[in-house]
């Protein structure tokens, strides 16, 4: 018999599985752009991080917040807004490491700059994006 989670637990299990699953797509992508296309570090960050976007969205709206509802342009506007807001703090984090010290891994500089923006992200997530009335 499976116990069920406590509903704290599961809303960071969530946040924090939702965010490791958008990361490793955020990382792939970069990864893969730098591999297999000319671009600069910098542009690929704009592409991975555009499409870790949208699997963070899908997954947060799940997962984390556990919205019940279909969702609505309302809340597109609002995640993508959070989440941009949270995207630029990252990539300037990024950029700033990046061309302070261009030898850092970009692994390290992305760990970093994912640190950063999620604190900014969740807060926006949690009182905006998903925010729902009570009852």
């Amino acid at each position: 018999m499976i116990m069920p989670l406590n509903p704290r637990l599961r809303h960071w299990i969530g946040f924090f599985g939702s965010g490791s699953l958008a990361f490793a797509v955020d990382y792939g992508v970069l990864q893969a752009l730098m591999f297999a296309t000319p671009i600069g570090v910098l542009a690929a960050r704009v592409i991975s991080i555009s499409v870790a976007m949208v699997v963070g969205w899908l997954c947060h709206r799940t997962f984390t917040f556990a919205v019940a509802e279909r969702p609505s342009v309302a809340e597109f506007v609002r995640y993508f807004g959070v989440a941009w807001t949270a995207a630029a703090l990252n990539y300037a984090v990024f950029a700033l490491v990046m061309l302070l010290r261009p030898v850092t891994d970009t692994l390290v500089a992305i760990v970093l700059a994912g640190a950063v923006a999620m604190v900014a992200s969740y807060l926006g997530m949690r009182f905006g994006a998903f925010n729902r009335p009570q009852p």
